[in-house]
């Protein structure tokens, strides 16, 4: 817990709703008052120019920001991207926003998940933070927003059949309770996870999960026994994850180039997804 600590000082994630991007649909994930916060009172906070980019805290409302590619390039795949943060804050420029335009140029819509967070109204995260108390809404709202994409697939232009999850840190825990949820239809087609994963409890893994991408640093102060412990229950139930490993980068690297091997996970997680059958243009 001291790690993450750490890591919400030095990096306190943010979530833009597509700041500085006018063309870009926003929606709810929630038809209604997302279940379980119907008593929140919170008021959302946004804070801009942080080391990070803008930050978001207290998110109520969870929302799905979408980035269509251009109709000529659509590969027909769609991403749906978790930004970390502790489930205190949301890093969405750094670890959403950058990437969601990133794949977008390259043919995969994007669509980044603005999911809630609990009340943040101190310095850092408070002592003892109980991760799968505090991430079960965020879980929940990840498993939600699959369904409203599969839902609006057409609307959208994706294949319901290739949709899939990227999250970081935080946001890789969220995209992992929706890759070993009990109900398999509703599972992502493919989860990438970076630096994250089931923080708290490991839940039970089932055999024959979707495809999976993994990357995380050896110098991660935060999450490297998560990384390698779920990697490690991903092999044991008989699944086959893809694994970078980066000798340096740190924690929240993100989008962040820093000189080290780690700045081209998008670019290994793009060729991964093209050896998965995901990066050709659908007719």
């Amino acid at each position: 817990m001291q790690g993450m600590k750490n890591y919400i000082r030095a990096c306190p994630l943010a979530l833009v709703c597509a700041a500085g991007v006018t063309h870009a649909q926003t929606v709810n994930v929630w038809p209604g008052v997302a279940p379980g916060s119907e008593s929140w009172k919170q008021k959302e906070i946004t804070i801009e120019n942080t080391p990070v980019g803008t930050v978001i805290m207290n998110v109520v409302t969870p929302t799905l920001t979408v980035y269509l590619p251009d109709p000529d390039k659509a590969t027909g795949t769609g991403v749906i991207i978790a930004p970390g943060g502790a489930f205190v804050a949301l890093a969405i420029t750094l670890e959403a926003v950058d990437a969601s335009k990133w794949l977008q140029q390259r043919g995969i819509a994007a669509f980044v998940l603005k999911y809630r967070t609990i009340e943040k109204n101190f310095d850092g995260i408070p002592p003892g933070l109980n991760l799968d108390t505090a991430g079960r809404y965020g879980m929940a709202d990840g498993i939600q927003a699959l369904k409203v994409v599969r839902q609006r697939a057409r609307q959208w232009h994706v294949d319901p059949n290739h949709i899939g999850l990227l999250g970081f840190s935080a946001g890789a825990m969220v995209a992992s309770a929706a890759l070993v949820q009990q109900d398999s239809p509703a599972r992502p087609n493919f989860a990438a996870l970076l630096y994250g994963g089931p923080f708290g409890k490991l839940p039970a893994v089932p055999a024959h999960l979707p495809p999976v991408f993994m990357a995380w640093a050896q110098d991660d102060p935060v999450a490297l026994e998560t990384a390698t412990r779920f990697h490690g229950a991903l092999i044991a139930a008989g699944n086959k994850p893809e694994a970078h490993v980066y000798s340096a980068g740190g924690h929240g690297f993100g989008m962040h180039k820093q000189g080290t091997s780690s700045d081209h996970w998008i670019e290994e997680l793009y060729y991964w997804l093209e050896a998965q059958g995901l990066t050709k243009p659908s007719r």
